[in-house]
Order: C-alpha cells, then structure tokens, then sequence
C-alpha cells in the first residue's frame, strides 16, 4: 500500500489514471452496390457491429456528384452504402454474407424494379484483402446456384455521399419507403432466390 504522507505525488496520478477515457475502438469500412442505397442502409445498420453507413455513390468519373446527376446517367456512379463497421465484432466476410442475401444475384444492370447501370451490384474492394474476400464468395454463390453471377467486383477508388435527405430515409421517411420496397418486390424476390435466409443480418 502507498504511503500517502511520504509520496502525496502519487496519488493524483492514480486517479488521473483511472479516469483516463478509453480509447475508440478502431473502425474499417466496406462498399457495396446491391441496387437502392436505401435498402442497403436498413439492411446492414441490423448488423451488429456496424458502426455507420451512408448512402452515396461510387465507380464513376465527376466528383461529388448530386443524386439527379447521377441518376440521370453518364457520370458512371453505382448507388452504394458505405458500412463502417468495427472488425473486433463483425468481420468481413459476415459483411459479404449479409450482401449476398439482400441482392438479386443474377441481375445485370437493374436490382429489382430499378433499372440502369446505376443500379448494378457491385463490390468495391478497399484492399487486396477484400478483393480475394469477395471473389471467393462470388465463386461460392455461383457454385451453390449454378448460374452465371451478374454482380461484379472492382476496385475502389472513391466514395461521394449523396444529399443528406438520402441517409437513413428508411426511418425518417417509413411509410414512403415500405410502399416502394413493396412495390418495387424486392422483398419477394429476395425470397425467391434465397429462401429462408433472404435479408440476413448476420451469419446462420
């Protein structure tokens, strides 16, 4: 036990010590294109480990572009969202499980009711690390179906955000987005291909 009498200087630094803030959990980040960057934002912010996500745009030529440019084409964006997420909870390859299963597989240049290169899947990989990821899991769907995958994988190069009334419209805005989620049947198709496990949030 510290004498407090002899050496006061002590003291102050062991509360100092105790009190010092823990520090932040490091974060990585993941894009993916599976179609409307809404949906994709409620299906990974169910994720448990899943820090943010933001709706954007990725894989085109014009920086920060607005949502009315890119949809209107000819700037090359795909719809994204942005998953940052920490690695210590949830992992990499979890992320590319909960993908696979909230996208058509099979579609080329459309998701669902939305058409358009815009709205092509695609996995942006950050790394060498995601890219081998992300083609073994692409093989391994392929190999489970037997089919020809449509999604691509390309290397990331930037992500732009799109307009603030973009991010989280599936809370802000919930009875406008379940009527076009249901409308556009994204939910049945998502059942048709993958049964059981369609709009998974985590690992089986």
């Amino acid at each position: 036990m510290f004498d407090t009498v002899t050496r006061p200087c002590l003291w102050p630094l062991l509360v100092a010590g105790l009190a010092a803030p823990v520090a932040a959990a490091t974060t990585e980040s993941a894009v993916f294109g599976g179609g409307c960057f809404w949906c994709m934002e409620q299906a990974y912010d169910r994720v448990e480990g899943v820090v943010d996500t933001t709706s954007g745009f990725s894989g085109g030529q014009v920086k920060n572009p607005s949502y009315d440019q890119v949809s209107s084409g000819g700037t090359g964006h795909i719809e994204v969202v942005k998953v940052d997420y920490d690695p210590a909870v949830v992992d990499y390859r979890t992320l590319l499980y909960v993908y696979w299963r909230n996208i058509d597989p099979f579609a080329v240049d459309r998701q669902f009711c939305d058409r358009g290169a815009t709205y092509q899947s695609v996995i942006f990989a950050m790394n060498s690390e995601q890219r081998a990821m992300a083609e073994a899991s692409r093989d391994a769907v392929a190999e489970r179906f037997g089919r020809e995958i449509g999604t691509e994988i390309r290397d990331f190069e930037a992500f732009y955000p799109a307009e603030d009334y973009h991010q989280d419209f599936y809370e802000k805005n919930p009875v406008r987005y379940h009527f076009y989620k249901s409308a556009c049947g994204r939910s049945d198709r998502l059942k048709e291909v993958w049964g059981d496990e369609a709009e998974a949030h985590g690992m089986p």
